[in-house]
């Protein structure tokens, strides 16, 4: 898997863990799902993106999947 592949996995996981999170242990999870929302819209923009550097250092490469 290609590292924007695996950045754009761990971002989607992280929308459904925060949905899932907020229906059935607390109301304030909703504000995990709008840092992962204003993350992945500051990463358009500035091209920043602290889990694609986690997942390079974890040697996950860059490039294309298949």
């Amino acid at each position: 898997m290609s590292l924007d592949r695996s950045v754009l996995a761990f971002a989607g996981f992280m929308v459904l863990l925060s949905v899932v999170l907020t229906v059935w242990v607390s109301p304030l999870f909703v504000w995990l799902t709008v840092f992962v929302g204003l993350n992945m819209l500051q990463s358009a923009f500035t091209g920043f993106c602290p889990a694609a550097m986690i997942f390079r250092k974890l040697g996950i490469k860059p490039g294309c999947a298949f």
